[in-house]
C-alpha cells in the first residue's frame, strides 16, 4: 500500500470514530444514526452532478450494499444501547477485517503477502485485546452488546466487500460513494417514518448541527475508504480502517469519560 493511501485511510479511521461517538452520546441512538445518514445524503445530493454515474454493472453491488448498510446501522444502534463505546466499537470493528480477508483471498483470489497477512492478524488480535481488556470490567461484559456487536461486524465485512468490488467496476469511486450515501439516507428516512411516524422528522430538528457534523464525517470517512479499495487490496484497506479503534479509545476516555482498565 502506498504511503499516500495509507495516510488517507488513517484519516478515514479518525473520522469514522468521530461519527460513532456522536451516535453513542445521543439520547436516542436510532434518531442519531438516522439523522447522520440523512445529513450525509443531503451533503451528497448537490455533489452528484459533478461526478460520473456508476456503470450499469455496479448497481447490483450498490443496491445490495444499501441493504447491508441499513442492517449495519440497526445492529449498531442496538449494540450502543447495551454497551460502552470503548468495548462495543472494537468488537464490532475487530472481527470484520478477518472476515473480509478470508472471503477476498478464498472467494475472489485476492493475494496478500505473508507480511500483509501477518499485519492483518496482528491488528485483529490487538483490536480484540482492546475490546476485552478495554472495558470497565471483563465480568460486566454484556452478552447482548457482544452479540449485537458481532452481528454488526458481519454486516461491516459484507458491505466492505460489496462496496470494494462495486466501486472497482463503477468507473468512478466518488460517484459510487455519493450514490451510496444518497440511497442509504433515503432508506433510513423511510425506516424512521415507518417506525416513528410523520412526527419523527420534527424530533430531529434540535440536533441538526451534530447530525450535519456526523454526516460529513461519515461521508468523508467511507468515501476515502471506497476510493482506497480501488487502488489497494480490499483486505488491507479493511484492516487498516480498524485503526479507528485507537481514536475511539481516546474519545471514550477523554470525551465520554468511560474508565478503561490498565
Amino acid at each position: 500500500m502506498e504511503a499516500g493511501v495509507f495516510g488517507a485511510v488513517l484519516v478515514a479511521a479518525a473520522l469514522h470514530a468521530g461519527w460513532n461517538a456522536i451516535v453513542k452520546v445521543g439520547h436516542d441512538r436510532f434518531l442519531s444514526i438516522t439523522l447522520i445518514s440523512i445529513a450525509a445524503a443531503v451533503i451528497s445530493l448537490p455533489a452528484l452532478p459533478f461526478v460520473a454515474v456508476p456503470r450499469a454493472e455496479a448497481w447490483l453491488w450498490l443496491l445490495g450494499s444499501v441493504l447491508l448498510h441499513t442492517g449495519y446501522n440497526l445492529f449498531l444502534i442496538q449494540a450502543y444501547r447495551a454497551g460502552d463505546l470503548g468495548q462495543v466499537y472494537p468488537i464490532a470493528r475487530g472481527a470484520a477485517p478477518l472476515l473480509v480477508s478470508l472471503v477476498m483471498v478464498l472467494g475472489f483470489g485476492e493475494t496478500l503477502t505473508p507480511a500483509a497477512m501477518a499485519g492483518v492478524g496482528l491488528l485483529v488480535a490487538g483490536v480484540w485485546l482492546m475490546s476485552v481488556r478495554g472495558g470497565r470490567d471483563l465480568a460486566k461484559l454484556e452478552r447482548g452488546a457482544v452479540a449485537a456487536a458481532l452481528a454488526t461486524s458481519v454486516f461491516i465485512a459484507a458491505y466492505t466487500i460489496s462496496d470494494g468490488l462495486g466501486a472497482r467496476v463503477s468507473g468512478s469511486a466518488p460517484g459510487y460513494a455519493l450514490w451510496l450515501f444518497l440511497l442509504d439516507g433515503a432508506a433510513m428516512l423511510a425506516i424512521l417514518l415507518a417506525v416513528r411516524g410523520g412526527g419523527a422528522a420534527a424530533a430531529l430538528r434540535p440536533y441538526w448541527r451534530s447530525g450535519l457534523a456526523g454526516g460529513a464525517m461519515s461521508l468523508g470517512a467511507y468515501s476515502i475508504a471506497i476510493w482506497a479499495m480501488t487502488v489497494a487490496p480490499i483486505a488491507l484497506v479493511a484492516a487498516l480502517r480498524e485503526s479507528s479503534v485507537l481514536f475511539a479509545a481516546a474519545i471514550s476516555v477523554l470525551v465520554l469519560r468511560e474508565p478503561p482498565t490498565a
